[in-house]
């Protein structure tokens, strides 16, 4: 397991980002994979960066493990900032156009249809969000 601990801004996506692929490079990660993680990563800790510490600025903690059978990779993202559980929202109707939508959502559905599992939890102060993927 390697861990990251970070100012939760949105400056930092790039350096978070890189961290988590250089865990996955000697996994031989498909580009697919590394690109839906990349789009997760950005969308999980730019909602953090903006809404965990605002107007504040606070850390977050990146976690990255590899499982085995079949491989995979667990992400978790951890801030103490205000409790909040981007899967109680229901997810937004793809069936209407843009315009008839309401706003917000489409990221964390994004990251709920491209990874194979993710899971929130709030526990001692802290919100807890895990994502796997199968690599």
């Amino acid at each position: 397991m390697k861990e990251l601990t970070i100012d939760a801004t949105v400056e930092n996506i790039e350096r978070v980002t890189a961290f988590i692929e250089e865990q996955l490079e000697p996994l031989g990660c498909s580009m697919k994979a590394r690109m839906q993680i990349a789009i997760a990563i950005d969308e999980l800790f730019g909602n953090i960066a903006h809404y965990a510490y605002n107007p504040d600025v606070g850390p977050a903690t990146v976690r990255v493990e590899v499982s085995g059978e079949p491989l995979a990779v667990l992400i978790t993202f951890i801030d103490n900032g205000v409790p909040y559980d981007p899967l109680a929202k229901e997810d937004p109707n793809t069936a209407l156009s843009a315009e008839e939508r309401e706003v917000g959502g489409l990221g964390i559905y994004m990251v709920k249809k491209s990874m194979d599992e993710i899971t929130y939890e709030y526990r001692n102060g802290q919100n807890i969000l895990k994502i796997r993927k199968r690599i």
